[in-house]
């Protein structure tokens, strides 16, 4: 009785990759479905006309390109993550320093307050905040009092001096204030210490004030 060696082989691997669609649902075929496919292959070949020897070495060639190539990616995808690490832990070092969000703006609505936060680096004697529009004109000055070194929380109502509800817009936030040894010093909205660092699902935040701020927020520590 004949045999069809070459029905049989596409049968093979045909139920070869059947058995693989189960299992590899995307349709990609990974090293060891590319491995059992060519030894489907040679064993279900016609003994009469065997698959040339060059098909085969070119097969192979394939199959080593395929594993190096997954090797190298998975190296890389290792690289990448122990370079994310360590980018993530090196921002620890920074607790303690400085850091500037780069603006003392704050927005505001007519009608509405605002609260916002100022750090004083050193002790306060005594002291103002003033708030100021675009053009720099002052529309607001709050008292600071005698505090010691830190973030202090202030509440403007929205209005000028004259008792007024301002227009909706961005205004900016500067301290002056002079320390305990009667040293004039100034200091804005938009620097502070960093208190601390947290990591949530592959983003480092860092506490300034009351707030976690993303770290690409930063522009600058010292």
């Amino acid at each position: 009785m004949a045999v069809n060696a070459t029905n049989s082989t596409s049968s093979a691997i045909a139920q070869a990759a059947g058995a693989g669609s189960t299992t590899n649902p995307n349709g990609v075929l990974g090293k060891d479905d590319f491995l059992k496919l060519l030894l489907t292959q040679l064993q279900y070949q016609d003994p009469t006309a065997p698959t040339d020897t060059e098909k085969i070495l070119s097969q192979t060639s394939q199959l080593a390109t395929l594993e190096s190539s997954n090797n190298t990616q998975a190296a890389l995808d290792k690289l990448a993550s122990s370079l994310g690490n360590a980018q993530q832990f090196s921002t620890i070092a920074a607790i303690g320093k400085t850091a500037d969000l780069g603006s003392d703006s704050i927005a505001l609505d007519k009608g509405n307050s605002s609260t916002f936060e100022v750090y004083f680096p050193q002790d306060v004697q005594n002291g103002t905040i003033d708030i100021t529009d675009n053009s720099g004109v002052t529309v607001k000055t709050l008292d600071v009092g005698t505090n010691p070194s830190g973030v202090y929380q202030f509440t403007w109502d929205g209005s000028n001096t004259a008792g007024n509800a301002v227009d909706s817009g961005v205004y900016h936030v500067n301290a002056n204030y002079t320390n305990s040894d009667g040293k004039a010093l100034t200091t804005r909205l938009g620097a502070y210490p960093i208190e601390s660092v947290k990591f949530d699902k592959g983003n480092t935040l860092v506490k300034l004030g009351s707030n976690y701020v993303p770290l690409k927020n930063i522009k600058e520590v010292y």
